[in-house]
């Protein structure tokens, strides 16, 4: 349980213009509603170019952020909210910055003995001419989340050899993109969230879609992904995955919540384990893993929401009245 006051307001920013942003407003309508019930007065806010002013205007006493994608989730609005001196769930602006962006996350996390794929960036316009890796591989963007514009490249995709220049796939949208080695086997997640005494890895749920990959209609449709919590995986790796996740969250700085993202080729063991990624603010809505997770550990959804608050208060706290507003995650 937590011990955070009753009487607060609390602003829900959700909704923005990223591609996200479906999922971003099924996030704040879930998180408004659970506060409510808790007996929380809660503003709604549509994220739009005017925010700061209404931030300002309502003058909540914290925001719940739950946006995704940019620039919700970049240290954009984080910045912003330091400026203003309000605090804010989620991570700060520095863990922000980098864990949106795949290479650097990269970059802080495999000398921590973090396992992540290889890969480069490459300019779009080249994978017309050649290949960037051998195939079969992924292409992705380097700063967006729930798998938007992901195409995995095999022998026997439909996009040629090279690809061609009217195939449909995130070449198309986007100049730059990561070029990582496929790896085959099973997905799997893992969230951490921040508790009064620590941070703590909550389970590991495997995700089995019924059919293609683990993109963005498999996640939030209904009925087409199975969530296996917890994962029918080897103890060994189930503890990997926690042990991952954790030291993820703390590297990076991360606060309140986050949720680490794997692929795990059985064949190859422990050294067959690698994280993809790490979402600083993973979605809250009703097909949502993190809340799956915090359910399956005995924890409400409401009580979730509350614990992510508490933290960015303690954060906030911690840090004295010059340091307000959420800094840069790293308490």
């Amino acid at each position: 349980m937590t011990d955070l006051p009753k009487d607060l307001h609390i602003a829900v920013l959700m909704g923005g213009w990223a591609n996200e942003r479906p999922v971003s407003l099924m996030s704040g309508e879930g998180v408004a509603k659970a506060l409510e019930e808790r007996g929380h007065r809660v503003t709604r806010i549509d994220m739009d170019r005017q925010v700061a002013a209404r931030i300002a205007e309502v003058a909540p006493d914290v925001v719940f952020n739950a946006l995704h994608g940019v620039p919700g989730e970049d240290g954009t609005v984080q910045g912003m909210l330091d400026l203003m001196g309000v605090p804010y769930t989620h991570s700060g602006l520095a863990t922000s910055v980098v864990a949106i962006d795949k290479q650097l996350t990269k970059q802080a996390l495999v000398p921590h003995g973090i396992p992540m794929p290889g890969g480069r960036i490459i300019k779009s316009a080249d994978l017309h001419e050649r290949d960037p890796l051998p195939r079969p591989y992924v292409l992705k963007p380097v700063n967006e989340g729930s798998s938007v514009g992901v195409a995995i490249v095999t022998h026997e995709s439909d996009y040629g050899n090279p690809i061609a220049r009217d195939a449909k796939g995130p070449w198309q949208e986007f100049a730059e993109l990561l070029a990582e080695p496929y790896i085959k086997g099973r997905e799997m997640t893992t969230a951490v969230v921040d508790f009064e005494d620590g941070p703590r890895a909550l389970a590991v749920t495997e995700l089995k879609p019924k059919s293609g990959f683990y993109d963005f209609d498999a996640k939030y449709t209904d009925g087409m992904t199975d969530h296996i919590c917890p994962a029918d995986i080897p103890r060994n790796i189930a503890r990997l995955c926690l042990e991952y996740a954790l030291r993820a969250h703390q590297v990076l700085g991360c606060r309140g919540t986050s949720r680490t993202d794997f692929r795990w080729d059985e064949e190859q063991g422990e050294d067959g384990l690698f994280i993809l990624e790490t979402n600083t603010q993973p979605g809250m809505t009703p097909l949502s893993l993190v809340p799956e997770q915090a359910k399956h550990v005995g924890m409400e959804y409401g009580e979730l929401v509350e614990t992510v608050i508490a933290a960015a208060l303690r954060d906030h706290a911690g840090r004295g009245h010059a340091g307000k507003g959420g800094g840069n995650g790293q308490g």
